[in-house]
């Protein structure tokens, strides 16, 4: 995890496991291969941003701010959003009809709406985004729609390149999070190439064969075994699901559940190889279903991974029968992104069981800190103080919490943890699926 560093969800919980997370600073730079695929996505972050409570800036080049208003639909009901609209004396050319928006404007929208009188000078635009940022509290979030949108207003590659260049550098510094949509196909290769270079996170969107796929291009500070890997996935108003979340029970899902299993063990595909006596990239060509391992490597995969074999091979081991789970089938596991010597992790049911609400036994020594929660998670969370005492931030507040107390937390994500005490700090932690 990059040092000091905040880790925050996407809004799509999936996109955060291959991710691993947002961080505090990240340029994400959206490669939309048919131009309508990365506003779901957008949607999803301007949910999760508004779940915790935190401003965003929406810079609209393509569309007018009624059009925008019908697009975000619910999510404009909100005073932290705040459109710059850099549409109406842009490509709307200042025409009548774009203006009369802001004539009949009343106040059903709580939402802030800026329009940028001359937006073809990019110096004015930077000055009133700017200026809007430095009124803002906290860690504000932005959407750029659309780089491409840009360079059609701006008429030239190089101009969108130092509007670029000079932004991520200071919305880094400003500790921002920023999305940037660009349409893949309407930019030269030395564009892109320039563009991958500053972002810290470059993800393309396209279509094959009928099928919506996801592919990592760029993440840096992580150590990914998603990098460079298509996944596809289908999306229906605001939902996102991966095909790997589908329901099947054919052979075929045998790659999918062995990453499934290693990645709720904390276990890197290097890990896993070594435990088991293969190669990493047998590892990874087993998750990828391009071979399957010989019996004597799946047998010693399930003893590692302490699952029944025949997990594998179908949805869920049928454990709903069983009452009591014995101490000795808790699961020692990693949590990415922590030195092991920061805090221990302890999965209380067996790896291959799915029940609605997860416990783990967490363990965080004397003076120790976390710079970050320990789950990337969409969903409640529940912990009790089992010994000791801990401090957690949340937003701009600190909180104390002592042997005997509950946490409770729904969207909120701490964003850091420590311990302050000369004895070890035990907390019994429940996520809610």
């Amino acid at each position: 995890m990059p040092s000091g560093k905040v880790r925050v969800t996407s809004g799509v919980s999936q996109l955060d496991q291959l991710l691993g997370g947002l961080f505090i600073g990240d340029n994400v730079v959206w490669y939309d291969d048919a131009g309508s695929l990365a506003a779901v996505y957008g949607l999803n972050f301007i949910h999760a941003s508004q779940a915790q409570n935190r401003p965003l800036i929406y810079v609209s080049f393509d569309r007018s701010p009624k059009n925008l208003l019908d697009k975000l639909g619910p999510l404009a009901q909100n005073d932290q959003l705040i459109i710059l609209d850099c549409f109406t004396y842009g490509k709307g050319s200042g025409s009548e009809i774009f203006l009369q928006f802001y004539e009949n404007k009343t106040s059903k929208w709580p939402c802030q709406i800026i329009r940028v009188d001359n937006p073809r000078q990019i110096d004015q635009v930077m000055d009133t985004l700017y200026g809007i940022h430095g009124t803002l509290v906290g860690d504000v979030r932005f959407i750029f729609e659309s780089l491409t949108g840009m360079q059609e207003l701006w008429g030239g590659e190089q101009d969108l390149i130092n509007f670029y260049s000079h932004s991520c550098p200071r919305l880094y510094e400003l500790n921002t999070i920023a999305y940037w949509i660009i349409e893949k196909r309407a930019h030269s290769p030395r564009l892109r190439a320039q563009i991958n270079q500053i972002a810290q996170v470059a993800i393309e969107l396209s279509v094959k064969r009928g099928k919506t796929s996801l592919t990592i291009l760029k993440a840096e500070k992580r150590e990914l075994d998603t990098m460079n890997k298509p996944f596809n996935y289908w999306s229906k108003d605001l939902k996102i699901t991966f095909d790997s979340e589908k329901h099947s029970t054919d052979w075929f899902d045998l790659g999918m559940r062995l990453k499934e299993f290693r990645t709720r063990r904390g276990l890197s595909q290097t890990e896993l190889g070594k435990l088991v006596g293969v190669t990493p990239s047998t590892i990874s060509q087993v998750e990828s279903n391009l071979i399957y391992p010989s019996l004597p490597a799946l047998l010693k995969m399930a003893e590692v991974l302490a699952i029944e074999l025949s997990s594998f091979f179908k949805e869920s081991v049928d454990l709903t029968h069983r009452t009591i789970f014995p101490s000795g089938e808790a699961m020692d596991m990693k949590l990415p992104n922590f030195p092991e010597e920061n805090i221990h992790a302890k999965l209380l049911t067996p790896v291959d069981f799915k029940p609605k609400a997860e416990p783990y036994l967490l363990e965080i020594p004397p003076k120790k800190t976390l710079t970050a929660h320990f789950f990337i998670h969409k969903g409640e969370e529940i912990g009790y103080v089992l010994s000791g005492t801990l401090q957690l931030k949340l937003e701009k507040s600190v909180y104390h919490v002592h042997t005997g107390d509950v946490i409770y937390l729904t969207s909120e994500i701490p964003s850091q943890w420590e311990n302050p005490g000369p004895n070890m700090a035990r907390l019994l932690w429940i996520k809610i699926t």
